[in-house]
C-alpha cells in the first residue's frame, strides 16, 4: 500500500460487534441467498436496462438497489429530495460496502471505485456494466486522469458518487474530506450534493454489523449483516452546493464535510422517494454556508498523507 493512502483507526474488533439481536442461522443463510440472486439478476439485466430513457432506467436502478439492501434486512429511510436532474458529485461519508447500493437506493448514480474491484468475480462485471469510474489507488500519477474521467461524466450530466474520505470508518467518528474529486466539480461548474448515511440499531445507536473497517474479510462482513437485526439505514440528501460559491477545491471539500457532520442532527425534507419513506426536513448547513465541526468522537487519530487524492474503500 502507498504511504499517501488515507487510512482510518477503525477495526473489525472496536467497531463492528453487533449487541442486539441476531437472526437464526437458516434466515441469514436465506438472506445471502436472496442477496446473491439480486447480484446475478443485476448481471444479466444490465444491458437492456442501459438502454432505457433515464427516468424508467433511474427507477429499475432505485427498486434494485433497495431490494438488495432490504434484502440483508435491513430498512431504509431517506430524508430529503433529491431536486432537479443534471451532473452534480455526490459526496458521502463511508462506512460500508452497503454504503454503494444504499445510495443508488435514493440518487442512480455512477460510483468512483477503486481499479480492483474490476476483477472481482460476478461483482466486477457488475460495477462494470454500471457505469463505475475507476480510480488506481496506488498510482498517485493516475489522479488527474480520474479527475478528467469523472469531469467527463459530470458535464455529460450524470451523478457521480465519491467517498471523499477515502477509507472506510465505523459511523461513530468521520474521516477528513480529500480535496481532489472536487476538482472534478469545480471544472465542470456543477454542484456538490452531501449525503450523510448512518447505520442504527432499534435503540437509535450506530449499528457496528455494517461497518466493513481495517482488514475486515468480506466473507465475514456479509455473514455478520445477515445475522444482524433490528438494523436500519438513513440518507439524508442535503442541500446542494451551488457552482461558484467556492473557488478552491480545498473550500469546498471543507464545506462538504462540514454539511455532513453537521447533519447528524439535522432534519430533512418532506420529499418521499418511491417506496422509501421521507421524514419532515430542515435546512442544513450548506444553506448557512456554515455548519458545526464534527463532534468529539470516539477515535483520537488518523493516520494519513499529503496526498489529496479521493478513493473509496472497497471490499478486498
Amino acid at each position: 500500500m502507498s504511504v499517501w493512502l488515507p487510512t482510518s483507526p477503525c477495526t473489525p474488533e472496536a467497531c463492528a460487534g453487533h449487541e442486539g439481536h441476531t437472526a437464526s442461522v437458516p434466515r441469514a443463510v436465506l438472506r445471502l441467498a436472496a442477496a446473491v440472486a439480486l447480484i446475478l439478476l443485476g448481471i444479466l439485466g444490465a444491458p437492456p436496462v442501459r438502454l432505457l430513457p433515464a427516468g424508467p432506467r433511474h427507477t429499475v436502478v432505485r427498486a434494485w438497489s433497495a431490494a438488495l439492501v432490504r434484502a440483508f434486512g435491513i430498512r431504509i429511510t431517506v430524508h430529503g429530495s433529491p431536486g432537479p436532474g443534471g451532473g452534480r458529485l455526490l459526496v458521502a461519508n463511508h462506512i460500508s460496502w452497503l454504503d454503494i447500493p444504499l445510495v443508488a437506493a435514493a440518487l442512480p448514480c455512477r460510483m468512483l471505485a477503486k481499479s480492483d474491484i474490476r476483477a472481482w468475480p460476478v461483482l466486477g462485471r457488475l460495477a462494470g456494466r454500471a457505469g463505475t469510474l475507476f480510480i488506481e489507488r496506488d498510482r498517485i500519477r493516475a489522479l488527474p486522469a480520474t479527475v478528467e474521467a469523472m469531469t467527463g461524466a459530470l458535464l455529460a450530466g450524470d451523478r457521480v458518487t465519491v467517498f471523499p474520505e477515502g477509507s472506510t470508518w465505523c459511523g461513530r467518528a468521520q474521516g477528513t474530506f480529500r480535496r481532489a474529486a472536487f476538482q472534478a466539480a469545480l471544472d465542470a461548474r456543477v454542484p456538490v450534493q452531501p449525503l450523510r448515511l448512518t447505520y442504527l440499531c432499534r435503540d437509535g445507536n450506530p449499528a457496528g454489523a455494517p461497518a466493513f473497517v481495517g482488514d475486515d474479510p468480506l466473507t465475514a462482513s456479509l455473514w455478520r449483516i445477515a445475522r444482524a437485526r433490528g438494523v436500519r439505514a438513513e440518507v439524508r440528501l442535503l442541500p446542494r452546493i451551488p457552482p461558484g460559491r467556492y473557488g478552491h477545491r480545498r473550500d469546498l471539500a471543507a464545506a462538504a464535510q462540514r454539511a455532513v457532520a453537521g447533519a447528524w442532527s439535522a432534519a430533512a425534507a418532506p420529499d418521499p422517494l418511491p417506496g422509501i419513506p421521507a421524514q419532515p426536513a430542515a435546512p442544513s448547513a450548506t444553506d448557512r454556508d456554515s455548519a458545526n465541526r464534527p463532534a468529539a468522537s470516539v477515535h483520537h487519530w488518523v493516520s494519513s498523507s499529503p496526498a489529496a487524492a479521493s478513493s473509496l474503500r472497497t471490499p478486498s
